[in-house]
């Protein structure tokens, strides 16, 4: 009895304004072998997440396919991804989820997408992929780029052909021995394509309003745990200041989690981060009709649906 009579007056005690329970101070990040991810790896490394207060564990995933499936099974709560892949989880009727920041996006000198032609395909200017078979992996951010990127390059959509190469090793290596005459790719190993003799075509630096990548949370995390979103999200700034300011600092880093090939490591260096972004509503808006115009998606969703501004704010 007097049990219950404990467990009453505690609930009235949460009840009363300003008496709520800790939120949990826990995040699980999924995050691919890329480049775009070195600001987490950095901030772990650097102990920023622990002086916010928060622990954050980073799980490795090997493919957009399995992040998807663990974030759509709670297994964790955030995760690196692209503007596409949450239109198109957010079109599902499972968990939905909310960008709270751009995590990269094309600066001079800075590609993420290369497209590019083979060794021997004499191919060096968007006219020459007229009618071209271009290997990328269908229905993804890849796809979206290039489309956009040559269309944007006066290539009607006609002229626009692909062929789906899901494995980006294989993609390079069909591209490489002249097996498909052009392929997207994106760093390092469009960096080390170009090293072994593949031809630059046309990068997304010459239209960078295409192509980013974003770090979004479920969007319970951001109901039950802002506090710790918001932390999180400090933390992560303070690591892209950091690499920003001395890139060649964390190189270390980029070559351990990004898999950079050993004979790049030398070469290919940290890109620029955005720091405090979030994608504008013009570039969400023309990722939700591309994915309309593919049948990927029934209907439309608006900004205010993918994307959490309280923490931009």
């Amino acid at each position: 009895m007097q049990r219950f009579a404990f467990l009453a007056v505690l609930v009235g005690l949460l009840m009363l304004p300003g008496c709520k329970p800790e939120e949990p101070n826990t995040l699980k990040i999924g995050v691919l072998p890329i480049t775009d991810v070195v600001p987490m790896y950095v901030a772990q490394h650097e102990g920023y997440f622990v002086d916010e207060g928060i622990e954050v564990e980073l799980i490795p995933v090997a493919s957009g396919p399995e992040r998807d499936s663990m974030i759509q099974a709670g297994v964790i709560d955030g995760q690196l991804n692209e503007i596409l892949t949450t239109v198109l989880t957010n079109a599902g009727a499972g968990e939905q989820v909310r960008i709270v920041t751009t995590a990269r996006k094309p600066f001079p000198n800075a590609p993420m997408f290369y497209v590019l032609s083979s060794p021997s395909s004499g191919i060096t200017t968007p006219d020459g992929l007229k009618g071209i078979e271009i290997g990328i992996s269908s229905n993804t951010v890849i796809e979206y780029v290039t489309e956009r990127v040559l269309q944007k390059a006066g290539l009607s959509d006609d002229e626009i052909r692909s062929t789906n190469i899901p494995k980006i090793p294989v993609r390079l290596e069909l591209l490489l021995s002249d097996q498909i005459q052009a392929g997207v790719l994106p760093d390092p190993l469009a960096s080390l394509s170009q090293l072994q003799g593949a031809n630059l075509v046309i990068d997304d630096t010459t239209y960078p309003e295409v192509s980013l990548s974003v770090i979004s949370f479920r969007e319970s995390v951001l109901t039950d745990r802002p506090g710790t979103a918001k932390a999180f999200l400090k933390a992560y700034d303070r690591a892209v200041a950091a690499i920003n300011e001395d890139p060649q600092k964390f190189q270390n880093i980029l070559i351990e989690t990004a898999r950079v090939p050993e004979v790049l490591q030398d070469r290919y260096e940290l890109p620029p981060f955005p720091e405090k972004e979030l994608p504008s509503e013009s570039q969400v808006e023309d990722v939700v009709e591309w994915a309309l115009g593919k049948g990927l998606i029934d209907n439309a969703l608006a900004y205010d649906q993918l994307v959490s501004t309280t923490f931009r704010r």
